[in-house]
Formats: C-alpha cells, sequence, structure tokens
C-alpha cells in the first residue's frame, strides 16, 4: 500500500508538470541550469584530464578512485540534468531510450557511495597496514573493485530495465515523458529502488565510521607517521562531507513529493520550487563532492589550476607537467 501510495503521488506531480507550459517556467532559469552544468562539467573534466596525463597518478589507487568519483559524478550530473530538463521541455523519448538514460543515471548515483567506501578503506589499509599497502591496493586490485562497484551500483535497475522490456510489447516503440518511474512496471519496484538505495548508504556509512576509528586509533598510538595518520583520518572524515552530499541527491525525489503535497494546486509555485531542488539538491552536491576532495591535494590541486588557468606563469604545478 505504501508503495502504491508513493507511485500515485509521482503520477500527479508529473501530470501536473506535463500541463504547465513551459514559457512559465521562463527560459532565462533553464539558460542558467544549462550553463551551470556545463561549468560544472568542465571543471571536473580539467580535474580528470590533470589526473590522467601523469603516469604517477594513474598508478596510484587513490588517485585511480578519485578520478572514477569524477567520471561517475560527471556522468550523473550530465544525465540526470538531461532528464530533468527534457521533462521541463515536455520531450518525450521511446521507452527503450529513455530505460538507458535511467539506468546511466541511477547506476552512477548509487556508485557514488560505494565509491567513497572503497578509498576510505585503502586509507584504511594505508595507515594500519602500510608494510602491506602496495601488496593489497595494486593497480589491478583497484580496477576490480570499480567494476564490483559498477556491478552492484546497477543489479537493481538492470533488473527493473529488463522486466519492463519483457513486460512491455510496446518497450521499443512507445514514446513516454522520461521519468525513473515510467519503467517501474509495479509498484513494488519503487519500495525496492528505495530499499536498496537506503542499504547502499548505511553499509557506507558503517564502513567509513569503521576506518575514520580505526585511523584515529592508528594515529593516536603509533608514534612514527603520525602526521600521515592525521592527514588520513581527515580525509576520511571528508569523505563523511562528500556522503552527505551524496545523501542530498538521494532525497531529491523526497523533497520534491513533499513540495507538491504542501502547495497543493500551486502548479507555478511548485514549478519554481522543483527548480531550486534541482540546482542545490542534486546539481551543486556533485559538483561541490569532487571539487572539496581536489582542494585538500596539494598535487592535485596545482596540477588542477595550471591546467585550468593554462599558460598563465603564475600558478606552476608540483610535478613536472608534459
Amino acid at each position: 500500500m505504501a508503495g502504491t501510495n508513493k507511485s500515485t503521488v509521482n503520477d500527479l506531480i508529473f501530470n501536473q508538470l506535463f500541463n504547465v507550459n513551459s514559457n512559465e517556467a521562463g527560459v532565462s532559469k533553464y539558460m542558467v541550469a544549462t550553463l551551470l552544468i556545463m561549468f560544472c562539467t568542465y571543471v571536473n573534466c580539467i580535474m580528470f584530464y590533470a589526473l590522467m596525463c601523469k603516469c604517477i597518478f594513474k598508478e596510484t589507487p587513490r588517485y585511480i578512485l578519485f578520478a572514477h568519483m569524477l567520471l561517475n559524478d560527471s556522468v550523473h550530473l550530465l544525465f540526470a540534468s538531461l532528464l530533468y530538463l527534457m521533462a521541463q521541455a515536455l520531450l518525450k523519448l521511446a521507452k527503450a531510450a529513455c530505460s538507458f538514460i535511467i539506468f546511466l543515471t541511477t547506476t552512477t548515483f548509487h556508485n557514488a557511495p560505494l565509491n567513497l567506501a572503497l578509498m576510505s578503506l585503502e586509507r584504511y589499509v594505508a595507515i594500519c597496514f602500510p608494510l602491506r599497502h602496495i601488496e593489497i591496493a595494486t593497480q589491478k586490485r583497484t580496477y576490480l573493485a570499480i567494476g564490483l562497484i559498477w556491478c552492484l551500483g546497477s543489479i537493481n535497475i538492470l533488473v527493473d530495465v529488463l522486466f519492463a522490456a519483457v513486460m512491455d510489447p510496446n518497450f521499443f516503440t512507445i514514446q513516454i515523458n522520461c521519468i525513473r518511474n515510467q519503467i517501474f512496471m509495479k509498484p513494488w519496484q519503487l519500495d525496492v529502488y528505495n530499499g536498496f538505495s537506503v542499504c547502499y548508504f548505511v553499509s557506507v556509512t558503517v564502513i567509513i565510521m569503521f576506518t575514520y576509528i580505526s585511523i584515529l586509533i592508528t594515529a593516536r598510538s603509533v608514534s612514527s607517521n603520525k602526521d600521515s595518520a592525521k592527514k588520513s583520518h581527515r580525509t576520511v572524515l571528508l569523505h563523511f562531507i562528500q556522503l552527505g552530499l551524496c545523501l542530498t541527491s538521494f532525497l531529491h525525489g523526497t523533497i520534491e513529493r513533499a513540495l507538491y503535497v504542501m502547495i497543493g494546486s500551486d502548479v507555478v509555485l511548485f514549478t519554481h520550487l522543483r527548480y531550486l531542488n534541482f540546482l542545490f539538491v542534486l546539481v551543486l552536491p556533485r559538483f561541490l563532492s569532487p571539487l572539496i576532495y581536489e582542494l585538500r591535494d596539494d598535487t592535485v590541486r596545482h596540477l588542477f589550476m595550471y591546467y585550468f588557468c593554462y599558460g598563465a606563469r603564475k600558478f606552476k604545478p608540483k610535478v613536472n607537467v608534459p
């Protein structure tokens, strides 16, 4: 019954939105959103290129995971924003094409907290088992772990897409408004989706708490290399902040439903608040999460500033740039 109520509320929201004239929202708002998304993607691409331009970054597990976080968040930001802008423009897609976009959006959404857990575990091994760090955190194992992240992040939505393809005879031809709920054939699928999301975030929270406490204990008990341990436990603490930023994306749909319930029939006001919800709950956190992490790393920060302000002599990277 709970799943049915959620589905009904979502259907009411989207039916109301699709009946709103797109001019009422204002073209300028969507221009601002598009420019902001392009800028965020550009910054992430610069950071990703800065990491990929040096072999040492491509061979170090810590930076491989950071590069994956940049790539994953950029893909999520682009496709989630594409879904929102298409919905506001009342564009329709074939259900198969829509399912592919939703598959990428949902998978990258689930990948984000799992990647943070893996980054925290890498720091845990580096500090608590320094002599075995090189043996445990190898380049090959890091890529295998990233592959596992994609498997775990995609399993639920992949089942939903396959279920829709089998149960809907018009899956490849019917035109729909591209919304995640449109591929849910049964009410229980939404509950399963939310259950998976909560499970991922709770599991990652436990992992990050465990690694933070372990690194903090090691930093206080070991007399040597205290500076490295102190820096690492601050890094893991930063992962808590990043997890909170990821969690805001999970709350995006809940906030949207709550706004509809509170506002009721005032569709114009709801459209404006939905736009703010999109910018501040979905876009900005995905941009700030990698940016905060990057600004904390001196080497990456200097290299990023070199490429971001390419040709400016005052920005000199700490590592030689080819």
